[in-house]
């Protein structure tokens, strides 16, 4: 009986490390994602324009990606932002155009027209970093102003994640996707494009993570209901 109590007090205490363990990796994870954002407070190395209108961050009309040889095309994008481009039920706010599509090696400059009373961006992730700090171009557009930038695309076919940064207005239907070339497939929640899915890795944390503390937390639990049952067989025996 003593051996099976130590087997389950082991047992127990690996279901508490394990959960541990979970919970410590979930925080370094923040921890990391709050010390890169401390370290960059004002955005250090982005080049940034300011006015009335809004802000332009990392536009690039001249230099090109190192797998450009030369620009194959220039092309221009006008994308409305509001309240009147939401897509759908649910939704509160939307671009005009939800897809964008372009050739490799393309100069793309878009206007942003913002049509509500409140800010709205259009920020692209994943260009090459050499040439765009943090892989990213982005406008915001002041209530009722327009702004406009440009950069080039790599010759890599890819799909790249476009969306408003401000406090859910990407839940809420700010989202779109550029393809350059025809992309590598389509990115989740996209209006109009792609399903919805509640599990969209861009809104939830690092799904592993919380298996990892899920199996922790039954583990444990387990472990306790069957530490307890061994408890009262040997009171049962005294």
């Amino acid at each position: 009986m003593n051996t099976r109590i130590a087997g389950w007090k082991g047992l127990g205490f690996a279901a508490l490390a394990l959960l541990l363990a979970g919970l410590a990796l979930a925080a370094e994870e923040a921890g990391d994602s709050h010390q890169a954002h401390a370290r960059n407070p004002g955005h250090d190395g982005h080049q940034m324009q300011f006015d009335r209108q809004g802000m332009v961050m990392n536009s690039n009309s001249t230099e090109l990606p190192l797998n450009c040889q030369q620009l194959t095309e220039d092309v221009h994008f006008t994308v409305y932002a509001g309240t009147a481009h939401a897509f759908s039920a649910g939704q509160v706010f939307g671009y005009s155009q939800h897809e964008f599509s372009v050739s490799p090696c393309s100069r793309v400059t878009v206007h942003l027209v913002n049509e509500d009373q409140v800010r709205h961006q259009w920020m692209l992730h994943g260009l090459p970093r050499y040439l765009y700090p943090q892989g990213m171009f982005h406008l915001e557009a002041a209530g009722g102003q327009t702004v406009m930038g440009s950069f080039i695309v790599p010759a890599d076919a890819a799909t790249y994640l476009v969306h408003c940064d401000i406090t859910q207005h990407m839940e809420k239907g700010m989202k779109a996707q550029l393809l350059v070339g025809k992309g590598n497939g389509n990115l989740w929640s996209i209006p109009g494009v792609s399903e919805n899915f509640l599990a969209d890795q861009e809104q939830l944390p690092d799904r592993w993570l919380l298996w990892l503390a899920m199996a922790g937390i039954l583990l444990l639990a387990v472990s306790l209901a069957r530490w307890r049952v061994l408890q009262r067989l040997l009171q049962t025996e005294k």
